[in-house]
């Protein structure tokens, strides 16, 4: 009887002090307000990851046009999938223009990202919308940021820009206070948490 108490009383200890550092609601939205942009090389080659690195300036030269007015996510998603077949043609001109034969693929969808620190912040671990473009066989080192807001250009760095495309308070608090020790046993909890999952 004592063991099963001990036991009880240890699960219940447990459960609150998890409860004081899981992710708060706020923290789980930070997902839905966010577009990332993942490209990936063909090889780990010099040249292969020099491409990479054209098709990512070419693609966010178009999308600092074509998203510039975008005031939400989904706007955002909006506008990308209308312009789908744009950017795919862009990535493909960039390839062709600097004489490799490689295919391109774009998809827009859901994508497990780990935890990623920027000059100002932090996105936690999790699954972001995400606009992927793999060149040829996609089997080389990639690049990642976040599209929407435009942190991709080091556009979005201060509070207003963050909150004008409907980042709350409560959130930009979570993803700017990078060096808060809650936060960061946050976002380890949940990298661990989507690890044990899979």
């Amino acid at each position: 009887m004592k063991t099963s108490v001990l036991i009880l009383l240890s699960a219940l200890l447990l459960l609150i002090a998890l409860l004081s550092i899981l992710p708060i609601h706020s923290e789980s939205l930070i997902y839905d307000e966010v577009l990332r942009l993942h490209v990936i090389a063909n090889s780990d080659s010099d040249a292969d990851q020099e491409l990479k690195l054209l098709v990512r300036d070419a693609i966010l030269e178009e999308t600092q046009k074509i998203l510039k007015n975008a005031k939400s996510r989904e706007e955002a998603e909006k506008i990308i999938s209308e312009h789908s077949a744009l950017l795919e043609n862009i990535a493909l001109e960039t390839v062709r223009k600097n004489r490799f034969d490689y295919s391109v693929a774009l998809e827009l969808g859901r994508e497990k990202y780990p935890t990623k620190n920027y000059e100002s912040c932090a996105f936690p671990s999790g699954e972001y919308l995400s606009l992927r473009i793999k060149i040829g066989e996609a089997s080389g080192e990639n690049w990642w940021c976040v599209l929407f807001p435009p942190l991709c250009l080091s556009a979005a760095t201060d509070k207003d820009a963050f909150t004008s495309v409907g980042i709350t308070d409560s959130q930009y608090q979570i993803i700017t206070e990078t060096d808060n020790p809650k936060y960061k046993i946050r976002f380890k909890l949940l990298e661990s948490f989507e690890q044990l999952i899979n």
